[in-house]
Formats: C-alpha cells, sequence, structure tokens
C-alpha cells in the first residue's frame, strides 16, 4: 500500500502530472543537496517517498508559471 495514499495526495494537487513532476523535482534537490526532509519522522526512506510525505504535510508547495509570460 501506497503511503500517503494517491486520494490524499491528489487533494493536495490538480493533477497527476502535477503530483509527479514536483515530487520528482523536490526528490532531486534532496539527493543532490544531501539534504533531508522536513517531515519529522518520515515513513519512506526514499527521496521519492520522502517528497510525497511532503505533499501530503502541506510543506511542499508549487506555483504555476504562465507560458505566455515566459516567451517575454
Amino acid at each position: 500500500m501506497l503511503n500517503p495514499s494517491i486520494d490524499s495526495l491528489m487533494e493536495k494537487l490538480d493533477s497527476k502530472y502535477t503530483l509527479v513532476t514536483v515530487s520528482a523535482k523536490r526528490a532531486r534537490q534532496m539527493q543532490e543537496d544531501k539534504t533531508d526532509t522536513v517531515v519529522e519522522k518520515p515513513v519512506s526512506h526514499k527521496f521519492v517517498g520522502k517528497a510525497l510525505e511532503e505533499i501530503n504535510e502541506g510543506l511542499l508547495h508549487y506555483r504555476r508559471l504562465d507560458s505566455a509570460n515566459d516567451n517575454e
């Protein structure tokens, strides 16, 4: 069983694509910077699992950029 569940994660984000993108970027950041998760006692031992736990606890946020403004 996945912990946290997909259902609880989808309440925090708007799509599965966003979930994958945000968690992958955070996992990569933890791995490259040798930083640990901000969750006190993570259940998962892997970076992606820790990132998902951060999303579930509301500790990880994202900001959607408007693609029309990226070209200016």
